[in-house]
């Protein structure tokens, strides 16, 4: 696995986009990190926002996809979050994955970025409106019956099929992951 700064952005350089919305996140995560470096990874850096960390993750077996349902913004979700004082947003998306799952066999489908998605936090509190540079990996499972809901942040968890996950999630970016990440199990050119 990757660590640092350098290896991520190395990383951010072999994505392939596989669109212009993609290719423009592509742009802007770089810049976000070239100009800000380790700043670019703190959750109060708020101008314009930071990089979180993402990981979907499958139950190959059933071809489910893991999701959590988040309080906060009341939508089912990958497991992601914050970087806690990791440099590299694979290393964010792997504890997060861990902690809100309870899932702790977690193996890397692809060293490479599964996808790559930026949107607006709604401000609360002290803590103004800002965007989430998120940046998405994938992650096996061979224990699936294992997960267990230990996260505050959400009502429950469940295994969904990836149409309904695409359902569920409903918006453009969480479609996009899954698709790709429906071809990289399957190894088609096509979801």
């Amino acid at each position: 696995m990757s660590t640092g700064i350098e290896d991520f952005l190395e990383a951010l350089r072999r994505y392939q986009a596989p669109d212009a919305e993609s290719l423009r996140f592509q742009r802007r995560i770089q810049s976000l990190v070239d100009c800000r470096r380790e700043q670019a990874f703190d959750r109060v850096s708020y101008s314009p926002g930071h990089i979180t960390g993402s990981a979907f993750i499958v139950d190959r077996d059933a071809g489910t996809v893991l999701l959590h349902f988040h309080k906060r913004l009341g939508k089912w979700l990958q497991m992601g979050g914050h970087a806690e004082g990791e440099l590299d947003p694979l290393q964010t998306a792997l504890r997060e994955g861990r902690e809100e799952s309870g899932l702790l066999d977690l193996v890397l489908l692809s060293p490479e970025i599964l996808d790559l998605d930026i949107h607006e936090i709604p401000g609360r509190g002290a803590e103004p409106s800002h965007e989430h540079f998120d940046v998405r990996y994938a992650f096996l499972t061979g224990r699936a019956s294992e997960i267990s809901h230990r996260d505050e942040e959400s009502d429950g968890i469940a295994w969904f099929g990836f149409e309904d996950a695409v359902q569920k999630m409903n918006e453009p970016g969480a479609a996009r992951a899954l698709s790709r990440l429906g071809c990289w199990l399957t190894g088609s050119a096509r979801f």
